[in-house]
């Protein structure tokens, strides 16, 4: 198992991190606990030993299911990482409320990594407020979190900005090669390597949207390397930037788990040519955008109800993965019928206040047409 030290923290993790975000589910939604307990030995039998989980995950069920597991191995063989529900917080009396909760659940007496989970602006307004670091300090001088960090979903000004507020013993940021200029991004991932502060990555596979492609990118891959899945091309992407020493896996299968500790058990950094792929993928996957819609919202609010916006991204996401599973539940649910492309009454005042000047009508009936066929099923 491919190992990265921590020099900051003078530890050593597993590249390979296990996601308890995504256990395997029973048809009544809970989490198929015998399964996920397989899963996880079988990735600390083979050297994972950065284990994340968080209060939310599984509808408040994965740090239970997770202590269950984790509490028949030595405490010091492994590392625990859970996370703050900012969201939840309203004063610092809830901070050590949620903690106390999270270790009750967990079956320890201590958080190895303590994440203030999911910053923006909004919650680092509320952090600072409350003093919410610095109470999670006390509790780190009490032995009860080892190492404080945070994960973070924003601008990358934003990420600059906390990064450098504190002295943070890690942080979290989500990054693939697909959204290598999306929120942190490949800049906020140099910022933390040139700061010396240990990176861990989430969302190196996109949801899952970069493991399977239609042929003509499978096709790519397997030429490439005919033993290899797409997803290991999506982790070793990550894995090969500078600063990274933790990379983050949901996995739901035990047959994800195999294949990502084939990737890890002699992790290689891409080569030159492999990179070049990555770059002919990525190229290939945004030529499929359907229209150039960049969500600044000035065509809303629709007369008609219609989200515009969230219409075109669902279209867009749609093709450029060739996949419809990726965008069926925003489009049938956060969407709905009521906000769906049908609903335009082609007013037209949605054209007139678009600065691209798109041809918003006209593409909001390609937009339905499309996403009623469900035809790029993968």
């Amino acid at each position: 198992m491919e190992k990265r030290k921590m020099e900051k923290l003078g530890i050593e993790t597993s590249l390979l991190g296990f996601g308890c975000m995504r256990f395997p589910v029973l048809e009544n939604g809970e989490i198929n606990e015998p399964e996920a307990e397989k899963m996880l030995d079988k990735a600390i039998a083979e050297g994972v030993n950065y284990i994340d989980t968080a209060y939310p995950y599984h509808g408040g069920k994965s740090e239970i299911v997770t202590g269950k597991v984790l509490k028949k191995y030595d405490r010091d063989s492994f590392f625990l990482a859970t996370k703050l529900p900012l969201w939840l917080v309203k004063s610092r009396e809830d901070v050590d409320r949620f903690f106390e909760e999270q270790l009750a659940k967990l079956q320890t007496d201590h958080i190895d990594f303590y994440l203030l989970h999911a910053l923006d602006r909004q919650r680092w307004d509320l952090v600072k407020e409350l003093k919410i670091a610095e109470r999670l300090e006390e509790l780190k001088a009490e032995g009860k979190i080892r190492y404080l960090g945070f994960s973070f979903h924003d601008s990358y000004e934003v990420f600059e900005e906390i990064l450098n507020a504190r002295e943070w013993d890690f942080c979290q940021i989500q990054l693939n090669y697909m959204d290598a200029e999306e929120q942190a991004g490949v800049k906020g991932a140099s910022l933390a390597a040139s700061k010396n502060v240990p990176l861990v990555i989430m969302e190196p596979v996109k949801g899952g949207s970069l493991a399977v492609f239609a042929d003509d990118i499978m096709g790519k891959f397997h030429a490439a390397d005919p033993e290899a899945s797409a997803a290991s091309f999506a982790l070793r992407w990550v894995g090969s930037l500078p600063g990274v020493k933790v990379i983050l896996s949901g996995m739901s299968t035990m047959e994800q788990v195999e294949d990502n500790l084939k990737t890890f058990r002699s992790f290689k950094p891409l080569s030159e040519a492999e990179q070049k792929l990555i770059e002919e993928v990525t190229d290939t996957i945004k030529s499929r955008v359907q229209n150039g819609c960049t969500g600044c919202r000035y065509c809303m609010p629709c007369p008609a109800g219609v989200d515009i916006p969230g219409c075109f991204k669902t279209w867009n996401t749609y093709h450029m993965y060739q996949n419809y599973n990726m965008v069926k539940g925003r489009w049938e649910n956060e969407i709905g019928e009521a906000k769906q492309a049908k609903n335009c009454v082609k007013c037209g005042k949605c054209e007139q206040a678009c600065p691209q000047k798109l041809s918003i009508r006209q593409d909001l009936e390609r937009v339905q047409a499309d996403l009623d066929k469900k035809e790029m099923i993968l």
